[in-house]
């Protein structure tokens, strides 16, 4: 039986509890108390911070992971919100605050739909995930948890109105480093500016043609930074000059493609250019350090994948008038189905406009649709 009462008490709870990426551990105490108070067979913490609640069928069967990060976003300052970011408040039947709709509301759906399966009928384990580090690092936590408790299907929490997700873009940091020779500035005849040469650079990357998907949208090309060296230049000619790229990727784009498309650019023969992937490094509240390139691939499942068509009949079954949808954002799937291949969907509460926006919130309906939705798609596995 679902208590909605304690499930929304519970969403308050968790949203109060400012949570960072590398700072989530007040609100990773507060998961794994729930987990335990709700009969979870097996609650833990691993050593990167996840908090793993397992729910023992009575016979053995596949395993099917939920998966919910504790991290959220920062909170700009100067922005003005209507109500405290971290208050928790319920008003006009909605829940308010950082993280409602990214994505600790569906983290407490998953914790109660879960917990609300009758273990006497199920064949296999449920796992619900509560991870770690995902605004940073797509994926890699999520890796964490599934070589400790296997999967043969999992669901991720993120924003999608409801609908059922068999798809995402991915998310590449492309690294671009022009190497110039300095001179004074009074005589720059006499060296290669390295500002100069990344502008051809930089001119060429968005005069790329990249694809699109119907669902996902297009692959993107973003400039989000560039820097000149020396700093400051003082009568002098750069010699180095670094741009960043936040590159949205389609299913079947790989690193060496996405780089390949740079390198091949004919008016950039004679520019000394080094393109790379960033490497991403980052803490977790354990003192774990994750060291990874960033390229999180993209994913897509076929629409009559059984695993698929399943889950939106179990959805229609308790009332959820889900359709097929694309997430057009990255999310902890470019692991699991983008790397390792498990089967893979995504069903949340909130829309993807609704993230990292101010005055962010959550209706309680969705909060308590999506808990009777992930019991459902748990059953339609278990049992």
């Amino acid at each position: 039986m679902l208590d909605t009462d304690r499930l929304t008490t519970f969403a308050r709870d968790i949203v109060r509890i400012p949570s960072l990426s590398g700072e989530e551990a007040q609100v990773a105490g507060r998961i794994e108390a729930e987990m335990k108070a709700l009969a979870f067979d097996n609650v833990w913490t691993d050593d990167v911070g996840n908090v793993i609640g397992v729910l023992e069928g009575a016979q053995p069967g596949p395993t099917i992971v939920f998966d919910a990060h504790t991290d959220t976003v920062g909170v700009s300052p100067g922005v003005p919100w209507a109500l405290d970011p971290y208050s928790g408040r319920v008003t006009q039947d909605s829940l308010h605050g950082r993280g409602a709709a990214d994505m600790k509301g569906a983290l407490a759906a998953m914790v109660h739909g879960i917990s609300a399966l009758d273990k006497a009928e199920l064949r296999g384990k449920a796992v619900v995930s509560a991870s770690v580090m995902e605004e940073v690092l797509e994926g890699v936590a999520l890796e964490k948890v599934i070589a400790q408790t296997g999967a043969d299907f999992v669901v991720i929490g993120e924003a999608s109105n409801l609908q059922l997700v068999r798809g995402g873009r991915g998310r590449a940091e492309i690294h671009l480093t022009t190497t110039g020779r300095p001179s004074h500035s009074s005589t720059p005849q006499m060296g290669r500016n390295a500002v100069l040469d990344m502008m051809q650079v930089i001119a060429a990357v968005e005069d790329l043609a990249l694809d699109e998907h119907p669902q996902m949208g297009p692959a993107i090309f973003a400039l989000t930074d560039i820097i000149s060296d020396p700093y400051p230049g003082h009568s002098v000619i750069p010699s180095i000059c670094r741009v960043t790229y936040d590159r949205r990727l389609l299913p079947g784009e790989s690193a060496a493609n996405v780089l390949a498309d740079i390198r091949r650019r004919p008016e950039l023969a004679d520019i000394k250019l080094d393109a790379r992937v960033g490497l991403g490094e980052y803490t977790s509240y354990t003192g774990h350090t994750f060291t990874t390139e960033k390229f999180f691939p993209a994913w897509l499942a076929d629409d009559n994948d059984p695993f698929v068509t399943g889950s939106l009949a179990a959805l229609h079954g308790v009332g959820i008038q889900a359709g097929l949808n694309a997430y057009r954002f990255c999310t902890n799937a470019a692991f699991s189905a983008g790397v390792a291949g498990i089967p893979t969907i995504g069903f949340g509460p909130a829309t993807e406009a609704d993230a990292h926006i101010i005055n962010e919130k959550l209706k309680l309906e969705d909060l308590i649709a999506a808990a009777r939705g992930y019991r459902a798609i748990g059953e339609s596995i278990l049992t």
